[in-house]
């Protein structure tokens, strides 16, 4: 996609949805991007046995009317806010008509836990639809735990990496946003060693862990090298023993902001798409940007 970069975001009229307004109007302004409001609704559908003689025919019209409302709404928020932005109301399932918008712009933010639309069905049956589908990154911004509590400016980023090609693409994202924020970097790659039901534990006492971990750090190392080659960004590198969406979720509570990947080989891009993906995406205390297999800046799937 050429010329400005294109952020969406999903709005519903709560108070979630419009702080994750506000996180997409800090970034389209530190990245000079458009932005673009978005309100989805879906008409309520009925069998034919439900209905009765005083069944009331639902009015398109005034649905879409009140959707319209909703992004006037936050449209005039953001501009009081200094931030502006282009409105539009579609008709149709949010999740499906959000992966279909992802192949024309270049970034999704949505709230979580709202009051409908958007919000309360991302932590529903398609929390894990719109980031394995998704064809652009989507950053979930979670509620507020209090009125001091403020996700921007992005000062630090944490990105979760596990040394698949799928985590270098997340990795490259991350450099992305740690220039647009000028934000401190750390990459972590998690390795469950000590956990009984870790990946690698069945490895005999006698192999050093230490060793292990000192080996994936000098890998992680080379590779933040290699990517932020030209970049001027630094990344601080560390290799831990833990569970990958434990320690994304700790990490969530001292960082800005968590990149994670989708359809990774293990770590943190293999959890994302299993149950833990739920847990990081409901638990975690800061914005979590998912960075999709097969974005339109790596091309074709890999």
């Amino acid at each position: 996609m050429s010329g400005k970069e294109t952020i969406l975001v999903g709005v519903d009229g709560s108070p979630e949805s419009l702080e994750a307004a506000e996180w997409a109007g800090v970034r389209a302004q530190q990245s000079g991007s458009k932005l673009q409001v978005l309100c989805a609704y879906a008409l309520p559908s009925y069998t034919a046995a439900s209905m009765d003689s005083g069944f009331a025919v639902v009015d398109n019209d005034a649905i879409r009317e009140s959707a319209q409302t909703v992004v006037d709404e936050a449209i005039s928020h953001l501009n009081k806010l200094g931030y502006q932005a282009e409105g539009r109301v579609e008709a149709g399932d949010p999740t499906a008509i959000l992966v279909q918008l992802s192949q024309q712009v270049d970034l999704i933010v949505v709230g979580t836990r709202g009051g409908g639309g958007f919000t309360d069905r991302l932590l529903g049956a398609t929390s894990s639809a719109l980031p394995a589908y998704s064809r652009c990154p989507v950053v979930v911004v979670p509620r507020r735990g209090g009125a001091d509590d403020q996700f921007v400016p992005v000062k630090k980023i944490v990105i979760g990496f596990d040394g698949s090609t799928r985590s270098r693409k997340s990795l490259r994202r991350s450099i992305k946003e740690a220039q647009v924020w000028g934000a401190e970097l750390t990459a972590v790659d998690a390795v469950p060693l000590a956990s009984s039901a870790g990946i690698l534990s069945w490895l005999p006492a006698t192999v050093d862990r230490d060793s292990i971990l000192r080996d994936v750090r000098d890998q992680l190392k080379q590779t933040c090298q290699e990517e932020t080659a030209g970049s001027g960004v630094k990344v601080h590198s560390h290799a831990l023993d833990g569970n990958p969406a434990a320690l994304l979720t700790e990490f969530s509570t001292a960082v800005d902001l968590v990149v994670v990947g989708t359809r990774g080989g293990g770590g943190f891009a293999g959890a994302l798409m299993g149950s833990t993906s739920q847990s990081i995406l409901a638990h975690a205390a800061c914005p979590v940007l998912v960075v999709p297999t097969g974005d339109r800046e790596s091309g074709a799937e890999e």
